[in-house]
C-alpha cells in the first residue's frame, strides 16, 4: 500500500483544514486506517481512526475539534481539523491503524498567528 497525504498548510489559531490521504491498494474498504502526527522533538502519536465500518475514535487533545471520514470509492481518508491550536503544528501521516504499511511523507501543518 502507498500513502500520500496533502493538504497540509499554514493555519492560525482557530482556523480550520482539511487533510486528504490517498491509499493505493484493493484492500482500502476492509481496514481500519488512522491519521497520526509528529510534532518536533517528539513521537509519533495516533490522532484518530476510522474501522471499515466506520466507527471512530480520536485521542483526547483532538476530540470535538477533529473529524476522520473516510471515502471507499476513491480509497481516500480525509481528516477535518478545526478550532486548530498551536499545539497542533505537526507532519500529519495516515496509515493503516494495525499493521502498518510504509509511511509516506506526511504533510506539514503549521498553526501559527
Amino acid at each position: 500500500v502507498q500513502l500520500q497525504a496533502s493538504g497540509g498548510g499554514l493555519v492560525q489559531p482557530g482556523g480550520s483544514l482539511r487533510l486528504s490521504c490517498a491509499a493505493s491498494g484493493s484492500i482500502f474498504r476492509i481496514v481500519a486506517w488512522a491519521w497520526y502526527r509528529q510534532a518536533p522533538g517528539k513521537q509519533r502519536e495516533l490522532v484518530a481512526s476510522i474501522t471499515s465500518s466506520g466507527s471512530t475514535n480520536y485521542a483526547d487533545s483532538v476530540k470535538g475539534r477533529f473529524t476522520i471520514s473516510r471515502d471507499n470509492a476513491n480509497n481516500t481518508v480525509y481528516l477535518q481539523m478545526s478550532s486548530l491550536k498551536l499545539e497542533d503544528t505537526a507532519i500529519y501521516y495516515c496509515n493503516k491503524l494495525n499493521f502498518w504499511s510504509a509511511w509516506g511523507r506526511g504533510t506539514q501543518l503549521t498553526v501559527s498567528s
